[in-house]
């Protein structure tokens, strides 16, 4: 067994990390902010509905959450999930949406009150004093908890092994079978460097934003 060909294969397996990865932002990023909108509705059957839902999707765990999508439809409904990969995306969009949520939220509440009666005074509208005066600030507030999630995604993208997904945990884990130990301690490069580059990037991001330092 050569370091190219675990290499390769290992490859192979990250790719769907990254994919799993990629696709779970691209979704969850705005599907939290409708949660988030959900959760501070004056409307209370919406605002605890919501509630509700991201208290059990933040007390449960990821692994519980991918056996219940790609089980229960199919034990339910009798329309089992054909791809484990859409069964994935789908536990980890949820999850994390929830996440983003609850970030959101706390970002937008942490911001003074006298800020929006400012933007009033000022003749502004709602959507003037939310996307001119509160926006830029709720940003540079939650850029560093987002960051360490998004962090913690790429990370868990490899618990998708549970359900089958050829993950690159999954993959050193078939090599394991044949007394290959050392492809699973070489997933670590993979991670490392991927997140290295997310330092990075969300470092730059938090530079950029220091124009506002209140």
């Amino acid at each position: 067994m050569s370091f190219s060909t675990v290499t390769l294969k290992l490859l192979d397996g990250f790719w769907q990390n990254c994919y799993l990865f990629l696709f779970t932002l691209l979704a969850a990023l705005p599907l939290g902010l409708l949660i988030t909108a959900g959760s501070m509705s004056k409307f209370a059957p919406l605002k605890y509905i919501t509630k509700a839902f991201v208290w059990v999707i933040r007390g449960t765990p990821l692994m519980l959450q991918l056996f219940v999508v790609l089980y229960v439809p199919g034990l339910v409904f009798n329309t089992p999930f054909h791809s484990r990969m859409t069964a994935a995306l789908i536990a980890f969009i949820i999850n994390y949406a929830a996440y983003f949520s609850e970030i959101y939220r706390g970002g937008i509440e942490s911001i003074p009150k006298g800020q929006y009666e400012a933007g009033k005074v000022l003749g502004m509208t709602k959507s003037q004093v939310f996307f001119r005066i509160i926006l830029k600030q709720v940003v540079k507030r939650i850029i560093p908890p987002i960051g360490n999630e998004v962090i913690t995604l790429v990370k868990d993208t490899s618990l998708a092994r549970v359900i089958a997904v050829p993950e690159i945990l999954k993959q050193a884990e078939d090599f394991s079978k044949n007394g290959a130990i050392w492809p699973l301690f070489y997933t670590g490069v993979f991670f490392l460097v991927f997140c290295g580059g997310l330092t990075l990037l969300f470092g730059y991001i938090e530079k950029k934003l220091d124009y506002y330092k209140g």
